[in-house]
């Protein structure tokens, strides 16, 4: 299935979804319009029980150059500086990170170039990410006087602090081993592989019950931010529940009979 959409072509390959930017000539930039187009498209996945797992890629050799500046300095043009358009543009970039994070369907970031300042931030946000091996990544904002201050929330959730704060006081640009091993990407592979060991991963994880894996995303997410009591009291709550289902009494079933479990999604 192919989309007319311009910013970003829509290809359907069984139950998963994939969203390929296609503005090359502006380095696949997050600008408002690229930004609406990825969030209706993942808004829509999640509202369609046909689709299970996401994937964001890209084309052209750059991933994403993060923000527009040609599209900033624009916005300077108008009479308050361009300060209702750059709130617009940060919240509607934020919007955008949250709804890949609380979305229902695991979201993959296939990575094949560039990915700084906002589509590092992108990359981050993805609850999985697999790269080529010559991929590169930055939050170079400092460089520039514009600190990456929102990239800094999904860089921090998901890497370690200080390998964060390296990258964020530095602006330098790390490759795909230093990204693997500070927690940025799950893994890297030669590009001609790279397509085929997203798919892989994306076809492994919608063979699981969608329900269970929705409720276990959603799980993931918020008890990382809870103290550890806490976590423990929500999470034994959504195990109850989760064993109340028909698919964990049908999966549990099946382990214990020795055959494949009949998912019911429910």
């Amino acid at each position: 299935m192919n989309s007319a959409i311009k910013l970003v072509s829509i290809e359907k390959h069984n139950s998963i979804l994939k969203l390929i930017m296609n503005d090359h000539k502006s380095k696949n930039a997050l600008s408002n319009k690229m930004i609406f187009a990825l969030m209706n498209a993942i808004s829509s996945a999640c509202d369609d029980k046909s689709i299970k797992v996401i994937v964001i890629a890209a084309n052209g050799n750059v991933f994403s150059a993060g923000h527009d500046l040609k599209e900033i300095t624009e916005a300077r043009k108008s009479e308050d500086n361009g300060d209702s358009f750059f709130k617009e543009l940060f919240d509607s970039c934020s919007a955008l990170m949250q709804t890949i994070v609380n979305s229902s369907k695991p979201v993959i970031a296939e990575v094949n170039g560039v990915a700084t300042a906002a589509g590092c931030q992108l990359v981050a946000s993805c609850d999985l990410a697999i790269a080529s091996k010559d991929s590169k990544f930055a939050t170079p904002g400092v460089n520039i006087g514009l600190f990456c201050s929102t990239p800094m929330v999904a860089l921090s959730r998901n890497v370690h602090k200080k390998n964060a704060m390296e990258m964020l006081l530095t602006g330098d640009m790390i490759g795909s081993v230093k990204a693997k091993e500070i927690g940025l990407i799950n893994d890297f592979v030669e590009v001609d592989q790279l397509t085929r060991t997203v798919m892989a991963l994306a076809d492994k994880i919608a063979s699981k019950p969608s329900s269970t894996v929705a409720t276990g995303k959603k799980a993931f997410y918020e008890q990382a931010e809870m103290s550890l009591s806490k976590a423990y009291e929500y999470t034994s709550e959504v195990m109850r529940n989760n064993l109340l289902r028909d698919d964990a009494k049908e999966g549990i079933s099946a382990f214990i009979d020795k055959r494949s479990p009949d998912w019911q999604d429910n």
